[in-house]
C-alpha cells in the first residue's frame, strides 16, 4: 500500500519539483528529483504577472462556495423528500431523476448556452453557480443517508408535533453531518476543478477561475511548463486543505450512506 501510494503521489512530487527548476531542466532525463538550484521566480510572476492569479483565486473561491452551500441545501431538501415523505410515484420520481446521471454534460452545453443567454447570466460566475445548485448525485448520497436513520425518531417528533421543516432542520441535518461534510468536500473539488463549463460560459478575463488560468502559460511559440506547474501548484493548496479538514467525515459519510438501499 505504501508503494502504491508512493506511486500515486508521484506526479503532483514532479509538478512541484518542475516549479522551482529552471527551464533547461524541465525535460531531462532521468528526471532530476533535486534540481541543481532552486528557482522560485516561477512562484512570484504566478501571483505577481500581468495575470495575477489572485483574481482567479477569488473567483474560484466565489463560485465553489456559494456552489456548494446551495447545492448542499438544496440536495438535503430533495433528499429529504425523496426518504421520508410519502407521496404518489416517489420511488419512480426518484429512478427518472437518477437516470438523468448517464446523460453526457457536454449534450447540454447548447441548450445552456441559448438559456444562460436569453436569462442574460452568459458571461457572469452565476452560470456556473446556479447549475452546480442541482446535484443528482448529492440527492442520491443523501438520501441514501436518509434512509439509514430510523424512522422512529421521526415519527416520534410527529407525535410531538414538529412538521417537517423543524424535523428536517433540527433532526435530520444534525444527524446527518459526516454525509454533509463529505458531499461538501466532492463538491467542492469538482467546482475548483472545473474547466469546461468555464470555458464554454467565461469569456470575460476578469472572470475567468484557476483552471482558465492556466492558459495564460500557453505561449504564442512555446509553453511555460515551470510557470504552469507552479500555477498547478498554487491550485491544489485550497484542495489539500479543505480535505485534511475533512479527511474524517469522507470515511464516516462514505461508509454510513454506500452500503444502505
Amino acid at each position: 500500500m505504501f508503494g502504491l501510494g508512493l506511486l500515486t503521489i508521484l506526479p503532483f512530487l514532479w509538478m512541484i519539483v518542475t516549479s522551482v527548476k529552471s527551464p533547461s531542466e524541465v525535460f531531462v532525463y532521468p528526471i532530476k528529483w533535486i534540481p541543481d538550484h532552486l528557482v522560485w521566480e516561477h512562484h512570484v510572476k504566478v501571483w505577481t504577472g500581468k495575470q495575477s492569479f489572485a483574481l482567479y483565486y477569488m473567483n474560484s473561491l466565489k463560485i465553489s462556495i456559494v456552489g456548494v452551500l446551495g447545492a448542499t441545501l438544496l440536495s438535503a431538501c430533495a433528499a429529504y423528500g425523496f426518504s421520508r415523505i410519502e407521496f404518489r410515484g416517489r420511488d419512480a420520481l426518484f429512478l427518472f431523476y437518477l437516470s438523468m446521471m448517464m446523460i453526457p454534460p457536454q449534450v447540454l452545453f447548447v441548450p445552456k448556452f441559448v438559456l444562460f443567454d436569453w436569462a442574460g447570466i452568459y458571461n457572469t460566475h452565476w452560470a456556473l453557480i446556479l447549475p452546480s445548485w442541482f446535484s443528482i448525485f448529492g440527492v442520491f448520497m443523501l438520501r441514501q443517508f436518509f434512509i439509514g436513520i430510523p424512522r422512529e425518531m421521526t415519527e416520534a417528533a410527529f407525535i410531538d408535533g414538529a412538521g417537517h421543516f423543524k424535523i428536517f432542520w433540527r433532526l435530520m441535518l444534525p444527524l446527518s453531518k459526516p454525509a454533509l461534510a463529505t458531499f461538501m468536500i466532492i463538491d467542492f473539488s469538482w467546482q475548483w476543478n472545473d474547466y469546461e463549463n468555464a470555458l464554454v460560459f467565461l469569456t470575460d478575463r476578469k472572470l475567468y477561475t484557476v483552471p482558465l488560468g492556466m492558459q495564460n502559460f500557453i505561449l504564442e511559440n512555446n509553453i511555460d511548463y515551470n510557470g504552469m506547474m507552479a500555477a498547478a501548484t498554487a491550485g491544489i493548496i485550497p484542495m489539500l486543505l479543505v480535505f485534511i479538514a475533512g479527511q474524517k467525515f469522507i470515511i464516516q459519510g462514505l461508509s454510513g450512506s454506500a452500503v444502505k438501499g
